[in-house]
């Protein structure tokens, strides 16, 4: 009976290997076409019925309702043992409070991550190939391997822009190949399939997870705790390949161990392009710095964190690189096949080196062994619940301060140590936690930085994203906390005169969309008001029973419609006792805003998604989008409110003219970035780059000055030259007109993230409602000839014109929609100025 059972699983094992296909042999057009997203779902699909090395685990779905799946990988035993192997490795690492009460044989754990930007498809391709011969039965190799190794395998991380790439690649392409670059399968149009269905990059998005596909994807990550993650792109064509060791800047909480792995799949993975005498570089590019990666966060979180770019952005199916050589999609499948190989296989090589350096990485954390900070205090108002928000998504432990208490710390908006007190419901985050280095990360005020060439924005600390009161502290105070907030009773009336909604955060701007599409007819505190048990600040909202006599049942409508705002409050009378009356005129009505976003060829793809994204996911309201190009059939006049992200708008005098007769007549017209272009130095408007004439002189006699010195320098440090005069990304001091509607709610000051060397000096018969003081303070990297510019510049700015105006805004609040403040600055621009 044994031998015939041995029998008929030898018989079954055969018939699993006779069935099982390659890519090639599974989908016809495989390595000369970009596959449909359904057959790269298809083949994968094929491999878990045809083998029994690979299980399916899907993890939600796309905007556009594409599915998200990843699959285990590794030797049938192991996949039986999967969930025992997981709790016993977050246990390990203090993830996992009980102990498994089954114990399995440490295993290296290794996440391979695929084209998260949609138009590198070599690298989804790949994946099905990497599948393929992880299981592949002919493969004695990567058998071997999988018997102390689990592959958790991601063959497309952006579903909705691969298949956008994908889709229009084959509706433009024929039979024949067309290398040459003239041919329009190397001009992608616009919006381009690198980002996800909102513009998003996703890449730049693992941090601060705004997007679905970032939320459920860290959700799963959360679960397993990779030791290697494995970040497959592409790049340029002309590009050769990119593997580790990464470059500088390194961040210093990047280990030793980390290094060391990376040197070690460098020297792997070059000797086997050395054997195909396939081209490559190591540490010349993309560092190991900003935090929202897909190398650095995982980093960040104890794994060896690592990006590899094969060259192929713009190649079609197949192109003639600089060299004279054809590069083909089945070139780019093969360099990433055998890259991500080699790293599953030292990976294994090192599996008892990765689990001990991983376990120790957890253990530094919680015994507080780095850093300079061990307590975060963030005091809280309404924007601080968004960073609980985020700090839960990365599973960084919190808590709320149950007393007060007199402490000294490092304040972030003062840049200083300061006395303050901790008050219950503050928010308290101890740096001693298993996620103990991401929390360092995300809230250190100044990154130290090895190298200035570095490849994203350089400064991010959470207190200044979102605008909050926060204190660092050298030392772990003894504080009595609490698991959740606290909202205090609602005042008791027997009658609701009014609703007070406070303008702090996310959730106000929401709420308000909500009211106004609703019918609701709000007002905006324009003074600083005192109510029995309620203080109103300048922003806040007011719902008056008196303007709302349509509703049937006021109170309980109002009651389910600010279900989601709990620190809003019943007024039952408009009398105030400081300040002026709800009935007043510091309280006007707020109109309901009819917008108009721009799109197409000439405007930033990304910056459009950010502003498409704020309006329908974030505040959920409407937005109209017209593509630039049909801007003539615009009917002005329909809208109150048009947004104009950075771009290049080429309109022309007619257009122009439109625009201005719309502002005249009370419109308001949102710009940002390069789209002040289209006011700057025009008749009527006063956004010039320089307050005098005499200002414009010094920078010219200043740049003169500066290229007769240049004659003397070398050539080798010309790059290194170049950035005294950009910003990649620094976190800005601005002092704020707290009295202007476009700074209600910021706080005392606004620190902006700025992104580009562009500045105004003052504007001259316009609001100047923030800008950059003499002296200011900053984070992160500024050129030194630039930072002194800087001084007494703009960067938000209010011009009336006529009945509207123009708000001109030279940094983008709305930057990766991570920058909170920024994301109220903004609501402020759309609801309440006036």
């Amino acid at each position: 009976m044994k031998k015939l059972f041995f029998s008929l699983l030898f018989l079954f094992t055969l018939t699993l290997q006779a069935q099982l296909k390659s890519p090639g042999e599974f989908i016809p057009s495989y390595g000369s076409q970009v596959s449909y997203y359904h057959q790269l779902e298809n083949y994968f699909t094929h491999l878990t019925q045809n083998s029994d090395y690979i299980l399916k685990k899907p993890y939600g779905y796309t905007y556009q309702e594409r599915s998200l799946n990843v699959y285990y990988i590794s030797t049938p035993q192991n996949l039986k043992d999967l969930e025992n192997i997981r709790q016993n490795h977050l246990y390990q690492i203090g993830l996992l409070d009980k102990k498994p009460t089954t114990t399995v044989t440490d295993k290296a754990i290794v996440w391979l991550s695929f084209n998260v930007h949609g138009n590198e498809p070599g690298a989804a391709e790949s994946s099905m190939n990497v599948a393929f011969e992880l299981i592949n039965p002919n493969n004695k190799n990567t058998k071997e391997w999988l018997e102390n190794t689990i592959v958790i395998l991601d063959p497309c991380l952006n579903p909705d822009g691969y298949s956008r790439y994908g889709n229009w690649l084959r509706d433009v392409t024929g039979q024949q190949l067309h290398p040459g670059l003239t041919d329009r399968e190397h001009m992608e149009p616009w919006p381009g399939g690198r980002q996800n269905h909102y513009a998003y990059d996703l890449n730049r998005d693992w941090a601060w997870q705004t997007q679905a596909e970032s939320q459920q994807r860290i959700r799963l990550f959360n679960e397993w705790m990779p030791m290697v993650h494995v970040d497959v792109h592409e790049m340029g064509y002309n590009e050769p390949y990119f593997f580790p060791p990464a470059a500088e800047p390194m961040h210093e909480y990047i280990t030793q161990a980390q290094k060391d792995f990376h040197v070690a799949i460098g020297e792997m993975t070059s000797k086997r392009f050395d054997l195909k005498g396939w081209n490559y570089y190591t540490r010349e590019r993309f560092d190991l710095f900003y935090p929202s990666y897909g190398d650095t966060y995982p980093s960040f979180n104890g794994a060896v964190g690592m990006t590899y770019e094969q060259g192929g952005i713009g190649a079609g199916r197949a192109v003639v690189m600089s060299n004279g050589n054809i590069l083909t999609l089945q070139d780019r499948i093969d360099h990433h096949t055998e890259a991500v190989l080699t790293a599953v296989e030292t990976a294994s090589w090192q599996k008892d080196k990765l689990v001990k350096n991983f376990r120790q990485y957890y253990k530094d954390g919680k015994e507080g062994n780095k850093g300079k900070y061990k307590t975060y205090i963030i005091k809280n108002n309404g924007k601080t619940q968004q960073l609980a928000e985020l700090l839960e998504r990365n599973k960084i432990q919190f808590a709320y301060a149950k007393e007060s208490k007199k402490l000294n710390g490092y304040s972030y908006m003062e840049n200083g140590d300061k006395d303050f007190t901790v008050e219950p419901n503050d928010l308290i985050i101890s740096a001693k936690q298993p996620k103990s280095i991401l929390t360092q990360v995300l809230f250190e005020p100044a990154p130290k930085l090895t190298d200035s060439l570095s490849y994203d924005i350089t400064a991010w600390a959470l207190p200044y994203a979102y605008g909050v009161e926060s204190y660092a502290l050298k030392n772990s105070p003894k504080i009595d906390t609490k698991k959740e907030i606290n909202y205090k009773g609602k005042l008791d009336f027997e009658r609701a005169y009014a609703y007070y909604i406070p303008w702090n955060g996310r959730a106000s701007a929401r709420t308000l969309s909500c009211l106004l599409k609703s019918g609701i007819k709000v007002r905006s505190a324009r003074k600083a008001s005192f109510f029995r048990g309620v203080r109103i600040k300048p922003g806040d909202l007011i719902v008056l029973k008196g303007d709302n006599q349509s509703l049937y049942d006021f109170k309980n409508t109002m009651d389910m419609l600010l279900e989601n705002k709990p620190d809003y409050e019943v007024l039952e009378s408009g009398f105030s006792l400081e300040g002026g009356d709800l009935g007043g005129e510091y309280y006007p009505l707020l109109s309901a805003p009819r917008v108009l976003l721009l799109s197409g060829e000439s405007v930033s793809a990304t910056d459009f998604g950010q502003a498409w994204f704020y309006f329908d996911q974030m505040i959920e309201y409407p937005v109209s989008i017209v593509d630039v190009k049909n801007i003539s059939r615009v009917n002005f006049s329909d809208f109150t409110t048009i947004v104009l992200v950075d771009g290049w708008y080429d309109f022309t005098e007619d257009q122009k003219s439109d625009l201005d007769n719309f502002i005249k007549d009370g419109g308001k017209v949102i710009a940002i970035g390069n789209a002040l272009g289209i006011f700057e130095d025009r008749a009527g408007y006063n956004l010039t780059r320089f307050a005098s004439e005499q200002d414009k002189q010094d920078e010219i006699d200043r740049k003169e000055e500066e290229a007769l010195r240049a004659r003397f320098m070398d050539y080798k440090n010309a790059e290194r030259r170049s950035i005294s005069e950009s910003v990649p990304g620094a976190v800005v001091e601005n002092v704020i007109d707290k009295s202007h509607p476009l700074s209600y709610g910021l706080g005392d000051k606004y620190f902006s993230l700025k992104t580009s060397d562009t500045h105004y000096q003052l504007l001259k018969d316009a609001w100047n409602v923030a800008y950059v003081p003499k002296d200011y303070i900053s984070f992160g990297f500024i050129g030194q000839n630039l930072r002194k510019k800087l001084e007494n510049t703009v960067t938000f700015a209010v011009e009336q014109k006529g009945s509207g105006q123009v708000i001109y805004m030279i940094d983008n609040p709305l930057f990766r929609g991570f920058w909170e403040n920024g994301n109220l600055l903004f609501s402020n621009a759309v609801f309440l100025v006036d």
